[in-house]
């Protein structure tokens, strides 16, 4: 005879928990990147996408990179493709720190963390450095994927203006002072110093050792994001802050100047900081990628990686190039755009009166994208200004695609004539969240 059943779990189904209700309050703050949204019709191959920062990785050299890889399984297969430390491994980690010597800085292979790409580092910062409701200054602009780390972690976001040369000391200096009038010490200034995303600018070596004498003199952490500085147009190089100061929290990665796809990133930090940080890195992914890690560490140490940026940086200057003549040739009056001495970005303001996320969708129907400039602030200002990419397209492409942007901004141009300003949606202040396309 078979034992009797527990009687069945009746559950009241009017009070159960909405599935809203479910998730964390930290959650409120993630909303959908607008280039994500737009992504399935801006990658249509008849629209020219100036929106998104993808690398152009034509000039690796594929047949000898797959060769490695293929050698890679057949030799050390048992150690690439097995779990590894969460620190990452000890010979990238010292390649890393000759990466790093060519801005200047001297650094302890001890003292770096592998990351499954840069944007996992800065959330692991945010997430050991902020508390609900800490203030985090970062440069207005700012890069959309840290302004979605810090809103996830529920960090009040305090943006520096720039200008042509960077982060403004004075302003700095004078939002410190109004928080401290307010007993209020942020955790860290989070500034892109080369080849800003999206602003496109450079801070001034003048200002480097300013900004960092502020931020020490306010007991004020720096952490500093640098994915670019290695493709300068120009031949300088520019110093690192942390080659100024050993306190600077450092966030490098190879997707700029190797492969994206691999997620291969890093963070410099303090002693005090690395233990946290690498407990943090085992909650959230136990380990990177062993097999990823020891490509890359065999890319630099068989292939001449430093001619191999050189390359990337000659085509990313012509693609730069491009995009300033048509600017110059195409646009309407009313338009200016700052020169970027490298990196990915020009940063675009448009007339008053022209809104440039209400334009997007009506760019995308004449075939050409760009982020607009909503995303890149945490209060919802940049409503006159859009970013665009000139790294993924040929020339040919970046000409045809801001011919079709000029075309569209006339348009817009002739409504704000007409009624006063183009037609506005309610914007949603706020970060958002990163996507694939918008690094």
């Amino acid at each position: 005879m078979s034992e009797p059943r527990p009687p069945a779990v009746q559950h009241d189904h009017k009070t159960d928990v909405p599935a809203a209700e479910r998730f964390a309050a930290r959650t409120a703050g993630m909303t959908a990147s607008e280039i994500r949204a737009l992504f399935a019709v801006a990658s249509r191959p008849e629209v020219v996408s100036l929106a998104g920062g993808m690398p152009n990785l034509a000039a690796l050299p594929l047949d000898a990179l797959s060769a490695e890889v293929a050698d890679l399984v057949a030799r050390e297969g048992q150690t690439a493709l097995q779990y590894g430390s969460a620190q990452g491994i000890p010979l990238l980690r010292e390649q890393i720190c000759e990466v790093m010597a060519e801005e200047g800085i001297r650094a302890d292979p001890d003292d770096v963390v592998v990351t499954v790409g840069s944007q996992m580092a800065l959330d692991l910062v945010t997430r050991i450095m902020c508390d609900p409701g800490d203030v985090v200054l970062a440069e207005g602009p700012s890069y959309v994927g840290a302004l979605g780390s810090f809103a996830a972690y529920q960090a009040r976001v305090v943006h520096v203006a720039m200008d042509e040369h960077g982060l403004i000391p004075d302003v700095l200096r004078h939002t410190l002072r109004t928080l401290a009038a307010e007993d209020i010490v942020p955790k860290f200034l989070y500034t892109i110093p080369n080849f800003h995303n999206p602003a496109g600018v450079t801070l001034s070596v003048e200002r480097r050792a300013e900004v960092l004498e502020i931020c020490a003199s306010h007991g004020v952490a720096v952490v500093e994001d640098n994915p670019y500085g290695l493709l300068g147009f120009s031949g300088v190089r520019y110093p690192a802050l942390r080659s100024m100061d050993r306190d600077v929290i450092y966030l490098g990665s190879f997707s700029k100047t190797f492969a994206s796809g691999l997620r291969v990133g890093w963070a410099l930090v303090p002693p005090a900081v690395r233990d946290r940080l690498v407990l943090a890195a085992e909650s959230a992914t136990l380990c990177p990628p062993s097999f990823n890690q020891m490509l890359v560490s065999r890319y630099l140490a068989g292939h001449d990686w430093r001619a191999q940026i050189k390359t990337f940086t000659e085509a990313y200057r012509e693609r730069r190039d491009a995009m300033l003549a048509a600017l110059e040739t195409y646009l309407p009056e009313g338009c200016s755009w700052n020169v970027p001495d490298g990196g990915f970005y020009v940063w675009l303001t448009v007339p008053e009166g022209v809104d440039t996320k209400a334009m997007l969708p009506r760019a995308v129907t004449a075939r050409v994208a760009y982020a607009s400039g909503t995303g890149f602030y945490a209060d919802g200002l940049g409503s006159r200004q859009l970013r665009l990419s000139y790294c993924y397209p040929p020339p040919e492409r970046i000409t045809e695609g801001v011919r079709r942007l000029a075309r569209v901004l006339e348009a817009e141009l002739d409504v704000v004539r007409t009624f006063g300003s183009s037609a506005r949606p309610a914007l949603r202040p706020g970060p958002q969240a990163p996507s694939p396309h918008t690094p």
